[in-house]
């Protein structure tokens, strides 16, 4: 991405990263990523918003450098990660003059991590105003949005939120401002899912917090900017909300046939009582794919079969996830099929402790299914089925 200017002395100088895959080596990126960072340009201060990724510094400098930024004054750093962090030494070298502006925790984190001395950083407070002479900036705290440090900043006459990852969405863009909502909606949401839904009760209140600044506009760490920013904050309040949809995700995994039996027949019986129903083939699963859809499902059935008497270490890998990503969900249940032995139900249900769930009897088979399986197969769709009917009371 080329420096561009987003309002009058507002300048995008951030980098596209559409080659890469993979992020923290474990979320893959379909549309590759990009690291946004801002300069605007005060009367009397100028100010670099967040940095990129060291693999793509060279963007910045280059981008800082058409825009023939001579001096700056401060670099706002909302969160120590490399991806938004990991350039400010190099500009810092560049800049001599500059300092880092930094709340009390990420001070900490950005000499640790990024071995920044503390005489090059400014601690501000939640709520705090800075001049750059003609434009203002306040910064906002909103902490496990999503790490503990986390903060956005108001530009007060420009009415733009620079929002950190809140509101973010991996996507390698030309276009500066969104085009396609719905494809930034479904990044979005991904986005969410990924890093944001262990914090949603956190997400929730930042979000009334950020609202009451008033802006118009939304210029987040990853991709496009928010020209119209109303349709990306209802989708939060939607994702953060306690509603939860008569849908059920079934991650699973199958050796030999008889646990994918199982889930083909529960996924009809659950159809046929009008329920949404989501598969993961777990030895094949795109783990965005599967955390966009515990955001909203009711139900999660984890289907397994057991490898020396424990659950399949694809399974655990399933069970361990969605209890790092917490979910609203409701109920839980297990589907199985075992050889000889095992206690394969009691491990799945030690792995998803954080979970606030209602666990529904297990049906677990013995070898391949059975007319009896089966019949609990139907029996569990039936429990599945009345218990969605008052998923959103009170």
């Amino acid at each position: 991405m080329k420096a561009e200017e987003l309002k009058k002395d507002v300048y995008y100088v951030g980098a596209s990263h559409g080659e890469r895959q993979l992020f923290d080596e474990l979320i893959p990126l379909p549309d590759g990523t990009s690291y946004n960072a801002y300069i605007i340009k005060g009367s009397k201060k100028t100010v670099l918003i967040d940095t990129v990724d060291p693999a793509k510094e060279n963007v910045l400098v280059e981008n800082l450098k058409k825009l023939k930024i001579d001096k700056l004054d401060y670099i706002v750093s909302h969160h120590c990660e490399q991806d938004h962090s990991g350039a400010i030494p190099t500009i810092l070298e560049l800049y001599k003059e500059a300092k880092v502006i930094a709340n009390a925790k990420n001070k900490e984190l950005l000499k640790e991590h990024l071995l920044i001395s503390e005489n090059k950083i400014i601690e501000i407070q939640d709520g705090e105003e800075l001049s750059l002479g003609n434009k203002t900036l306040k910064f906002i705290f909103t902490p496990w949005v999503h790490w503990p440090e986390t903060f956005c900043t108001y530009l007060k006459e420009d009415k733009i939120l620079f929002s950190c990852d809140f509101f973010g969405s991996h996507i390698a863009f030309s276009a500066l401002f969104v085009r396609d909502k719905n494809h930034v909606y479904a990044a979005a949401k991904r986005y969410y899912a990924e890093i944001m839904m262990p914090f949603s009760i956190m997400v929730r209140s930042n979000i009334k917090k950020v609202e009451a600044l008033g802006f118009d506009m939304i210029a987040p760490s990853h991709g496009p900017v928010y020209a119209d920013p109303a349709f990306i904050i209802e989708a939060y309040k939607d994702w953060t909300s306690n509603k939860v949809k008569n849908e059920v995700v079934i991650p699973f995994v199958s050796m030999h046939g008889s646990v994918a039996k199982m889930v083909e027949y529960l996924v009809e019986a659950l159809e046929k009582r009008g329920i949404i129903v989501r598969t993961f083939n777990l030895a094949h699963m795109d783990l965005g794919e599967l955390a966009m859809a515990l955001v909203d499902a009711a139900t999660i059935v984890i289907a397994t079969p057991t490898v020396l008497v424990r659950p399949h270490p694809l399974a655990v890998y399933a069970a361990y996830l969605t209890n790092a990503l917490r979910p609203k969900t409701r109920f839980v249940s297990i589907v199985g099929s075992y050889g000889w032995g095992g206690k394969m139900p009691e491990e799945i249900k030690s792995l998803i402790s954080n979970l606030k769930v209602e666990l529904l009897e297990p049906v677990i088979a013995r070898g391949y299914p059975k007319e009896a399986d089966f019949k609990a197969l139907d029996e569990l769709a039936e429990k599945i089925k009345n218990k969605h009917g008052g998923i959103n009371n009170g």
